[in-house]
């Protein structure tokens, strides 16, 4: 992949995301299986409900403790402890559809995506310099989408393969749970290889510093957790909304889930570009605001059609943004306490996203179609506003350029 806008990033950090991209795929194929197949195996959507549960209360227990080790002990180990999780979630899915050994899989994956979450973004502010920063953000985006997208589209294949070899469709299921989760090795097996003279600042503290950082990270923080309000009224449920309004089922709302992962993938190329005319928090804001008309106008939607085209543009409009919103970040704390900086930010995301997305599948059962687009609305206007006020002449942290061993390939 040699896109002309990413020339400037680092070859080691270009391998480090591509070499990513064999855990992603399975990655992406657990969850739409949780979703879609495990009813299938009997569990009811109860059982289904349960086993999210379990993922988040897993991630928001080890996102914490995971960014402190990180920081102490160096990122890469953490990053690729946390990507061993993968393999055995997915043998777990395909051996068996008792409910323990289930809830087992998620806890795994929740701890998984914890040590993962506050890593992966630090592991890359510190092999990049503010000034290709947004670029490397951007091709970490391009790659992740691309490749769980991946993973969300194979069960497109398995009508086909069902009919061609006549195996049942657990069968088909567990040949691929088997499959991928080797193919998921490959990512921590490679990326080891390819990081083992990467040199990290570790710290011996666990705060961040007073002022320097605590102010503007908790800002920033406070205003996502705006963003992750808003998003948990509706965004995870709108194939739920869409099957109320218009009875559109998973065989519908699969795919589109699919095709705008893989949208955003490429509408994550230009939001470096955008960074690089307007600025990074300009660029923060023309996504973010852009990507909110286009969600407001869903809840007006006079078809499936017109619902799902708005639904593809939202999604590649304020995913455009998250590259962007992980750099400058990463450019408000210091390089040795960015992978509790990290755990905090996704924390205070995913805990109000989660309480939010009761109270929007409860409007929504209560035959309110709107409101929770309005809700949403509120939230994300409130956030994006605040954060260009607060932010709109913030200078990021002056660091040194890192060190990075550039080889041709990780073999080397």
């Amino acid at each position: 992949m040699r896109l002309g806008v990413f020339r400037s990033v680092p070859r080691q950090v270009k391998w480090l995301i591509y070499l990513l991209s064999f855990s992603n795929v399975g990655v992406g194929y657990f969850w739409v299986a949780t979703s879609a197949y495990l009813p299938e195996r009997g569990l009811t959507s109860g059982d289904i409900g349960v086993i999210l549960a379990v993922n988040g209360l897993a991630f928001i227990v080890a996102a914490i403790p995971m960014g402190i080790l990180a920081d102490r002990m160096g990122r890469k180990n953490i990053m690729l402890w946390g990507l061993m999780g993968t393999p055995p979630a997915l043998l777990i899915y395909g051996m068996t559809s008792s409910f323990e050994w289930l809830l087992l899989a998620s806890a795994i994956t929740g701890v998984s995506e914890g040590a993962f979450m506050t890593t992966w973004n630090a592991l890359i502010a510190d092999m990049t310099t503010t000034e290709n920063r947004s670029e490397a953000f951007s091709l970490s985006f391009l790659a992740a989408s691309l490749s769980s997208g991946l993973g969300l589209a194979i069960p497109l294949a398995f009508p086909a393969l069902q009919g061609i070899t006549g195996l049942a469709s657990e069968e088909v299921h567990t040949i691929f749970f088997i499959a991928l989760a080797v193919l998921t090795l490959l990512s921590p097996i490679t990326l080891h290889r390819l990081l083992r003279d990467h040199q990290e600042t570790m710290r011996s503290g666990v705060s961040l510093r007073r002022g320097e950082n605590l102010r503007p990270m908790l800002k920033f923080s406070a205003l996502n957790s705006l963003i992750g309000l808003g998003a948990g009224i509706i965004i995870p449920l709108i194939p739920t909304w869409m099957f109320l309004k218009f009875g559109a089922s998973d065989a519908v709302t699969g795919p589109l889930m699919a095709v705008a992962s893989m949208t955003i993938a490429f509408a994550s190329v230009g939001s470096a570009g955008l960074a690089r005319r307007f600025g990074t928090v300009r660029a923060i804001v023309m996504c973010q605001g852009a990507s909110t008309i286009f969600m407001m106008a869903l809840a007006f939607a006079p078809g499936m059609g017109f619902a799902s085209l708005f639904y593809v543009i939202r999604f590649a409009l304020m995913n455009m943004a998250t590259p962007l919103s992980d750099s400058f970040l990463m450019g408000l704390i210091t390089k040795e306490e960015r992978g509790l900086a990290s755990a905090i930010n996704s924390l205070v995301w995913r805990l109000p996203n989660s309480v939010t997305t009761v109270i929007g599948g409860t409007l929504l059962a209560a035959g309110y179609f709107v409101l929770p687009f309005v809700l949403a609305t509120v939230c994300y206007l409130a956030s994006i506003s605040l954060f260009y006020i607060i932010f709109r002449n913030h200078q990021p942290l002056k660091e040194e350029v890192p060190t990075v061993v550039d080889r041709p390939s990780p073999q080397g």
